[in-house]
């Protein structure tokens, strides 16, 4: 049989609302009683009733976190950051992806009610109304590389614009006047960042603009490799491609690689993101890099801050920066110091944009 609370209250000497104050840190307890408590527990090894715990905190000690896919080492770095500092912190995580559903995010928002403490979510699609609809008033949740007006929720976003607009500067300056752009999924803020940061240091760099260079893709292998395989049939053919992301970058290299072409002898490929398996692929990939799982991490911390102060906290919006990491893939690896100018002071105009 299971030991019970009131089997650790006896053999600690203590009553049963002692034990209960130990595992719920609700009230006042010596240290040396808490000690004793903690031995006594141990040793019969008692765990504490989460579901009744539950009822009596009104806490569940877990943290909801819904991402579009739990596929990709973005997604597994993600969610190392958020685990990391969750354990920390004596919660587990509720994790689930909602694989680009508006429909399903929005059951699943409703689900994770009274099961979780509060939420991080990963949603392009996601904005104030689907939240407000879908979960409690008193809820914390803190919004991942999402469009956020106002300040009714915490928020933390990508320098996409920034980190785009400097790889694909780093290209023009070293004599890439056609860049290929291979885009991530349509609807996507972060796609669509990354999207503008490139049109804007091709415009700033004097470099040629066409639509015909913007190739279609979805943030997967398979469609990267199929975007370099239209790039090599444009005429002319561009000298270098920037993916939105490591992975579409990885299967363009892999296209390159059967279709005969030298990287970066006669392409140069670049990423966005810095995976962990951009270093290691051949030849290594020059990308965009993101502390991606700091960006679980500080979203974890913001949302435990959320738990603890009831919701009645100042909400934040942060934006992470992103750095250079140049490898062979571009043909820098020695030019690390190497930067382009700096961002521009803001966005570009759609009108200046589509002017190019």
């Amino acid at each position: 049989m299971a030991v019970t609370i009131k089997e650790v209250a006896r053999r600690a000497g203590v009553s049963v609302a002692t034990v209960s104050r130990v595992f719920n840190n609700s009230g006042p307890v010596s240290e040396e009683t808490r000690r004793r408590i903690h031995a006594v527990a141990k040793r019969l090894r008692y765990t504490p009733n989460s579901a009744a715990r539950s009822l009596i905190t009104s806490r569940t000690s877990a943290v909801g976190v819904l991402l579009p896919d739990l596929y990709g080492e973005f997604f597994s770095e993600v969610i190392r950051g958020i685990d990391r500092t969750a354990q920390a912190h004596g919660y587990h995580l509720l994790v689930s992806g909602w694989h680009n559903d508006r429909a399903a995010i929005e059951t699943m928002l409703r689900s994770m009610r009274g099961r979780v403490d509060g939420l991080i979510v990963m949603s392009p699609h996601l904005d104030a109304r689907a939240l407000t609809t879908n979960l409690p008033e008193n809820l914390p949740a803190v919004l991942l590389n999402c469009p956020v007006e106002g300040d009714a929720f915490d928020a933390l976003n990508i320098d996409n614009f920034g980190g785009a607009y400097e790889m694909v500067r780093h290209l023009v300056a070293h004599g890439h006047r056609r860049v290929a752009l291979i885009k991530g999924a349509e609807a996507n803020h972060d796609a669509q960042e990354r999207q503008r940061g490139y049109r804007a240091a091709l415009r700033d760099g004097g470099a040629e603009w066409s639509e015909s260079l913007e190739l279609a893709g979805d943030f997967k292998e398979s469609s990267g490799y199929r975007a370099a395989l239209e790039a090599l049939a444009l005429e002319p053919r561009p000298t270098a491609i920037f993916a939105a992301n490591d992975s579409m970058a990885i299967g363009a290299l892999s296209a390159l690689r059967e279709s005969g072409l030298s990287v970066p002898g006669e392409m140069a490929v670049a990423g966005f993101d810095d995976i962990p398996i951009a270093r290691y692929v051949t030849p290594s990939l020059s990308s965009v890099h993101v502390a991606i799982d700091e960006l679980g991490a500080r979203a974890c911390d913001r949302l435990i801050e959320a738990v603890k102060e009831k919701n009645r906290h100042q909400r934040r919006q942060e934006q992470l920066p992103t750095r250079l990491v140049l490898r062979d893939s571009c043909g820098c690896r020695d030019g690390a110091a190497d930067r382009a100018g700096p961002t521009p002071e803001g966005p570009a105009s759609p009108d200046e944009l589509h002017a190019m």
